[in-house]
C-alpha cells in the first residue's frame, strides 16, 4: 500500500512499456533505486464521472486544465478496510491531488445526495463543490492494476510499474474481484515517474538507452477509447 498522505503536488510522467523496456527497467533500477517495503501491489481505482462521460472526454481533448474524482482500494476490499476518495486535478504538468480516508457506504451516500458526511475539514469541501458543481456523477469505470513502487535513495523521486492495467464497466464496485479487461497487450505495462522537481540526469539518461519515451497515456481514457467510445456512443454534449 502507498503511504497514505492528503495532499500532494508534483509533476508525473507516464510512459507505456514494452514487455523488453519492463524488463531493462527492472534490471538497470537496481543501482539507483528500492522497492518500497510493499512489493507489489494491487490497486483498484474506481472512477466517477457525468452520465455523458464529461471528466474524461474533456481529459482526453486535451484541455489545459483536467480533474478526475476516484475511491482507491488497495487489495480487494473487505468490510471494514478503509479506502480513500481522491480529487485529481492537473494544471501546466503539475499534478494536484487531494484524498481523504472513508468507506464505499459513505461515498455512496455522499455521491447520491444523501449525506455531506466526509468530516475532514477543508479537503472534504473541495470534493464537495466538486460534486456539487458537475452534479448526477455515477460509477463510470473500474481500473486495476499491479503495481510496483520504488524510490530513490536519499531523494524524493518515485517511480511505479502498473503490470496488467486492466478495466471493468460492470461490477463497478471494489469488493467483487479483481478481474478485468487487458488495456496493454500482454507483458507491457505503464511507467509513472512522480517528481518535486526536475527527473536527474542519470534516469534520463537510462529512459534514452531504453527508447522509453513520454505518453499522455491515461488508463481511463483508453478504457473510455477502447469500449464505451467505440460500442456506445456518447453525446458531444457538454
Amino acid at each position: 500500500m502507498e503511504n497514505v498522505i492528503a495532499v500532494m503536488q508534483r509533476y508525473e510522467l507516464k510512459y507505456v512499456l514494452s514487455l523488453e523496456q519492463v524488463n531493462y527497467l527492472k534490471e538497470v533500477l537496481k543501482d539507483y533505486m528500492e522497492i518500497d517495503k510493499y512489493g507489489m501491489t494491487s490497486i483498484e481505482s474506481l472512477y466517477y464521472d457525468t452520465p455523458n462521460y464529461r471528466l474524461i472526454r474533456e481529459s482526453i481533448e486535451g484541455m489545459d486544465f483536467k480533474e478526475k474524482i476516484r475511491l482507491r482500494s488497495y487489495g480487494l476490499n473487505k468490510p471494514g478496510k478503509p479506502v480513500y476518495l481522491e480529487l485529481k486535478r492537473k494544471a501546466d504538468g503539475v499534478v494536484y491531488k487531494r484524498r481523504i480516508e472513508t468507506s464505499p457506504d459513505k461515498v455512496d451516500k455522499f455521491i447520491n445526495y444523501e449525506s455531506d458526511d466526509l468530516n475532514q475539514g477543508q479537503i472534504s469541501d473541495e470534493i464537495k463543490y466538486f460534486r456539487d458543481y458537475y452534479k448526477s456523477l455515477v460509477p463510470s469505470c473500474l481500473i486495476i492494476y499491479d503495481r510496483v513502487a520504488y524510490f530513490e535513495r536519499n531523494g524524493d523521486l518515485r517511480l511505479t510499474i502498473d503490470y496488467n492495467p486492466r478495466y471493468r464497466l460492470d461490477n463497478l464496485n471494489l469488493d467483487t474481484s479483481l478481474e478485468g479487461k487487458a488495456l496493454l497487450s500482454d507483458g507491457g505495462a505503464i511507467l509513472e515517474i512522480k517528481a518535486q522537481d526536475s527527473i536527474p540526469l542519470w534516469l534520463c539518461n537510462i529512459l534514452d538507452r531504453g527508447k522509453i519515451y513520454k505518453s499522455s497515456f491515461s488508463k481511463y481514457g483508453e478504457a473510455y477509447r477502447k469500449e464505451i467510445l467505440n460500442k456506445r456512443g456518447v453525446s458531444n454534449y457538454v
